[in-house]
């Protein structure tokens, strides 16, 4: 039990005792000694391990009695008995903006009501208006309330959360008294969705970052407020910060970027050389001694293991091969060289060829392959072949007009129901670059589906399978295929495959990017830019790279545009 488990119960017993009307000085008494152990420099076991729990604020010889019974237990007697005396939704209802205990106990005296979906019930049909202190503004307020938590609860795909990040962190590095924001959970280890963002800073004033954070500009509700966390809606999304001690960054760094499979096996490791791993730092067990940690590093370093990149902690390998000192040496944004899947005004794309190269050229690569759609996408602005010379022309024109940077023609060519492309194979013998790519017909079962894309890229002109598993995050979960399959076939006609680095797609996602390169399939990283922003969703691309163990190897366009073009005949 860490300080903010030991707090979070004392906070509820707080709620209860509140919701069963029993003396305001008990319920005051639970939620000062919650907020000072939240906010308690030391490790409140070792303060019970020494019997100092009465010199924190606002613990008394009772309260204390529950602190050390919930360290044993994990729960306490009286909180246990408390809850079989009120609603079991209680705390989901409790969720909700506008509802405090004072109402749950309301409505559930009044109308029955046990559980959220009666409360959202209630309220659809006008019955919370009747009662006491209620009205019509106060119900449509929660009823909203309900409908934003239940939209909340779907998880968001990265590409939505950053942006939302970004401008937090960006607000919050401009507060005088905040000190390094940084995002963590899911999306600092750059998972393709995330349920909520989780942000820690360290502080000497902790209050006032608290009030900028829930004052910042956009935040739609404030959940709720403490003096060392707090949590708010900004354009949908919930955004939790917690604020911690500089000397223990590191641990809770570590601790809440998480992933939980991850920090167990390291806190298994830390049992056997002799040491306890909290989110406050590493405790020798011998001496008791609680040795924080001011960076990341530091914790890898203590358990005797270099450090483990955020992307690659989940408990797929990752610590068997820090141990054994075989960590991949993972690609960077750096190592990439060019963009394999663009689009441009010849097809559905907003910019020309040559803003694209120069975009290009800004972002030190050496080469771009534009891959228009072909005749099929005529929704898209597909090419026929005439149009396709055309741009194949323009392409060699803007080549010779540069130094040191090749455009090189490609093109996105439907793979159409049967298998058979979109182009005869006489025009793909013109391209650089093939890429393939289901773009209709997603109702096939998984035999056929899986059967026509193995046709297509067992067609020698095909270069690149594009978004292999055709979804879209957060709102289409793809088609049916056997992607072992493909993955076999693609090595047997040494296809590459994509990893699509679109914040919509994601797709070939990491763990299947990692089968993939482990049975020696080359993968290419696409942005599918269709506007020069677009260009910089590469960094999404190299994220899941990182995650699915990809070395500079591993990726196509990390080689040089000469080595691409031998590659692809």
């Amino acid at each position: 039990m860490s300080n903010s488990d030991v707090a979070e119960i004392l906070y509820r017993m707080a709620v209860l005792s509140q919701f069963l009307d029993e003396n305001a000085f008990v319920t005051r008494a639970y939620q000062k000694a919650a907020r000072n152990i939240e906010s308690l420099d030391s490790d409140i076991r070792k303060v019970a391990v020494n019997s100092r729990l009465k010199t924190i604020p606002g613990v008394g010889q009772a309260i204390a009695g529950t602190i050390t019974e919930i360290l044993k237990t994990g729960t306490c007697e009286r909180y246990e008995e408390m809850k079989s005396m009120v609603p079991a939704d209680i705390f989901r209802m409790l969720g909700v903006t506008g509802v405090g205990p004072k109402t749950v106990r309301l409505v559930h005296k009044n109308l029955g009501i046990a559980t959220l979906d009666d409360l959202e019930k209630a309220a659809i049909g006008h019955r919370l208006q009747k009662l006491p202190g209620m009205g019509v503004k106060q119900e449509q307020k929660i009823l909203r309330t309900i409908r934003r938590s239940k939209d909340m609860g779907r998880r968001i795909p990265l590409g939505v959360a950053i942006p939302i990040a970004e401008y937090v962190v960006k607000y919050l590095k401009g507060c005088p008294h905040a000190g390094n924001v940084t995002v963590t959970g899911s999306m600092r280890r750059h998972r393709e969705t995330v349920g909520d963002i989780d942000l820690i800073a360290s502080s000497d004033d902790p209050e006032s970052v608290i009030a900028a954070f829930t004052t910042m500009p956009g935040v739609a509700d404030v959940i709720g407020s403490g003096t060392m966390k707090a949590s708010v809606i900004l354009r949908g999304v919930q955004i939790d910060l917690r604020i911690v001690d500089r000397s223990s960054f590191g641990s809770l760094l570590q601790h809440f970027t998480g992933s939980k499979e991850h920090n167990i096996r390291l806190r298994e490791l830390a049992i056997k050389n002799g040491m306890k791993l909290s989110e406050y730092g590493i405790t020798d067990q011998k001496t008791g001694t609680l040795l924080p940690c001011g960076t990341e590093e530091e914790v890898y370093q203590r358990l005797g293991l270099p450090f483990i990149v955020p992307e690659l902690r989940e408990d797929r390998g990752e610590i068997e091969a820090a141990i054994a000192g075989n960590l991949p040496d993972l690609v960077t944004l750096a190592d990439i060289k060019g963009d394999l899947h663009i689009h441009s005004t010849w097809s559905d794309g907003a910019n020309t060829i040559s803003e694209l190269a120069d975009a290009a050229i800004g972002m030190g690569y050496e080469y771009i392959c534009v891959t228009d759609h072909s005749r099929a996408r005529g929704i898209a602005g597909g090419l026929n072949e005439e149009a396709l010379i055309e741009k194949m022309v323009e392409i060699e024109r803007i080549n010779d007009s540069m130094d040191d940077f090749t455009v090189l023609t490609g093109s996105e060519v439907d793979i159409r129901s049967d298998g058979t492309l979109d182009y005869d194979n006489h025009v793909l013998e013109m391209l650089d670059i093939v890429i393939a790519a289901v773009h209709s017909g997603f109702s096939q079962d998984k035999r056929t589906m899986t059967s026509r894309i193995v046709r297509a890229i067992e067609n020698e002109h095909v270069d690149i399978l594009a978004h292999p598993t055709g979804r879209l995050l957060g709102e289409r979960v793809g088609y049916e295929v056997d992607i072992d399959r493909v993955i076999a076939v693609a090595a047997e006609t040494e296809t590459a495959i994509e990893i699509n680095a679109s914040p919509s797609r994601l797709d070939l996602n990491d763990i299947n990017a990692r089968k993939a390169s482990d049975s020696g399939v080359m993968l290419a990283i696409g942005t599918d830019a269709h506007y020069l922003d677009g260009l910089r969703y590469m960094g999404s691309g190299v994220h899941l790279a990182r995650g699915a163990w990809l070395e500079p190897c591993d990726l196509l366009n990390t080689k040089s545009v000469e080595a691409i073009l031998r590659w692809a005949g």
